[in-house]
């Protein structure tokens, strides 16, 4: 037993300081101390839970790091399902698909919101009573491999959300979050350095060294690179809580996920367009969902 209550607070104020400076880091980009404090605290609150090892929490900074490597390759189904997205490079395809869904939805105007489509690998995250419970590759849509130990490596994804903000949000403790997990390009030129450097095999893209990273056995390689998650899809019970969604994107920011910093609300396809055009990129690199007006 923890011999003294305020060794146990001590513990539990350690945790919130590493989880928001986890979160300032990794999701904000915006760190307020340096990485050799950061290590310190870290260092400290693994010597307080190895003297009390029976306070331990799922949910713990700690945690993050992975055990043995996993045996085999264990998979889940999915519930609704993972579709692919479309793409095209074409503003007629884009045209045709905005007559499309104002025919469907029996009205002229029509509401979209635009966000980079972010080329990784697609993860869903169930969290159970607010914590999270288990991460799944896309797969074949249906059926991924569940990659759990790997994914609570990654710091940009939270263990666990806060049950005040869920409680403002509506939102019930069981939920779960759909993204995307990158390799930044610093973090790729990096590892194919140290590839290089050992003798390895140079990974011929960002995607495949994201995917590559995630899906091995040994959580404890996961752990090494520097990888990230951008979330753009919140459901509870199989749906998506919300009427809009960019009211999804921004309850998905209050629970300190990553989303795609520059989304932004389009009145009309004309204003997807002129975004398509400032950025100098083609319509696959805006990912568009329509709103209700």
């Amino acid at each position: 037993m923890v011999k003294s209550t305020s060794t146990a607070k001590q513990i539990e104020k350690l945790r919130e300081d590493i989880r928001r400076h986890e979160y300032l880091y990794y999701v904000l980009d915006e760190p307020e101390i340096s990485d050799v404090k950061f290590d310190r605290m870290m260092e400290e609150l693994q010597r307080l839970e190895s003297a009390h090892p029976e306070i331990v929490t799922p949910d713990s900074p700690t945690q993050r790091v992975g055990g043995a490597p996993r045996k085999g390759v264990e998979t889940r189904r999915h519930s609704p399902a993972m579709m692919s997205l479309d793409n095209t490079y074409s503003m007629e395809d884009l045209e045709e698909f905005d007559r499309r869904v104002r025919e469907l939805a029996g009205r002229e105007r029509i509401d979209y919101v635009a966000e980079h489509k972010f080329d990784g690998l697609s993860m869903s995250l169930v969290y159970e009573g607010g914590m999270l419970a288990r991460g799944v590759t896309r797969g074949d849509g249906t059926t991924g491999e569940d990659v759990t130990a790997n994914v609570r490596t990654i710091r940009s994804i939270p263990l666990r959300v806060d049950a005040e903000e869920l409680k403002k949000l509506r939102m019930p403790g069981n939920f779960e979050v759909r993204g995307e997990i990158i390799m930044p390009l610093r973090a790729f030129e990096n590892l194919n350095q140290m590839q290089e450097e050992q003798g390895g095999k140079r990974f011929s893209n960002p995607r495949s060294a994201a995917a590559g990273s995630v899906r091995v056995l040994d959580s404890e390689i996961t752990r090494t690179r520097r990888l990230d998650f951008h979330a753009y899809l919140l459901l509870a019970g199989g749906r998506v809580p919300t009427r809009l969604h960019s009211e999804a994107l921004e309850s998905l920011r209050k629970l300190h996920f990553r989303i795609s910093p520059d989304w932004r609300l389009c009145h009309s396809l004309d204003d997807v367009k002129s975004l398509s055009i400032r950025g100098k990129g083609s319509a696959r690199s805006c990912r568009t969902k329509s709103t209700a007006s």
